[in-house]
């Protein structure tokens, strides 16, 4: 990477946290639903799941970060289209600035308004009782995959930022991505499915991811699920990149 290119993104960045810091909604709108849920499952639906734990709340919120940062990375997709319907990327392609960099920015701004957002989430999830005996090497690992899972969401969000028509179209692909952890580990245990859904919910990516984390808040042996969650979430990294990248190409030349 070019000092060009890093200089480019920096300022790039700094101007796309200005709007968010302008708009502190967008953090606002981004966990509401995210904690609405926890609320919902922990203080109504809490009693009624049995999932071995002590602390149902400890349970849940491995699922309940992945669905705040799913919920998250619509607000990519949308920025993304604003810019391209404001014409902010041809303007960018007419000064000496790395054709990437604008790119990069959204993907970075996307980034750090996720892990405030997550922040947000745990800070609720601990006033609701949410305790770990977890150490700092297990919290790092736990950053880690959240910070490798929105990676890989946000390069997912920038293709309909890129090529969607409307501003609704823009964001909407981020729903079934918002309900797959109810088809997972994240709210109650894979046993207690149907087979058919037990079968999807075990070798989809979200219950690996959910497992890593929660055996890590716990100080539980991580197994291979630890693996198999870097394996997924790097995997989706690698061909939303690709895929994002080439659209990206497309639409600017």
């Amino acid at each position: 990477m070019s000092k060009h290119f890093l200089g480019d993104t920096a300022v790039l960045l700094g101007r796309s946290l200005r709007h968010i810091a302008r708009s502190p909604d967008t953090i606002i709108t981004t966990v509401v639903m995210p904690i609405a849920f926890m609320l919902l499952f922990v203080y109504v639906f809490g009693g009624a799941i049995n999932t071995g734990s002590d602390s149902y709340v400890t349970y849940l919120l491995p699922g309940i970060l992945l669905i705040t940062v799913a919920s998250g990375i619509a607000y990519t997709a949308y920025r993304l289209f604003m810019d391209m319907k404001g014409g902010i990327f041809e303007r960018f392609q007419s000064m000496p600035t790395a054709r990437s960099s604008v790119l990069w920015a959204h993907v970075l701004t996307s980034l750090v308004a996720n892990l405030i957002s997550l922040a947000v989430v745990v800070l609720v999830a601990l006033l609701m009782g949410f305790r770990s005996t977890a150490g700092v090497s297990a919290w790092l690992a736990v950053a880690g995959i959240l910070i490798l899972f929105t990676l890989a969401l946000t390069w997912i969000a920038v293709i309909p930022g890129l090529t969607a028509k409307t501003m609704e179209g823009a964001s909407a692909f981020s729903y079934p991505l918002i309900f797959l952890p109810f088809l997972s580990s994240a709210f109650v245990p894979t046993g207690t499915m149907p087979g058919p859904v037990r079968a999807f919910a075990e070798h989809q990516p979200v219950t690996s991811i959910v497992n890593a984390i929660r055996a890590l808040f716990t100080q539980q042996p991580v197994g291979t699920d630890i693996w198999i969650a870097l394996a997924w979430c790097a995997g989706i990294l690698v061909v939303a990149y690709v895929l994002a990248m080439n659209t990206y190409r497309r639409r600017i030349s």
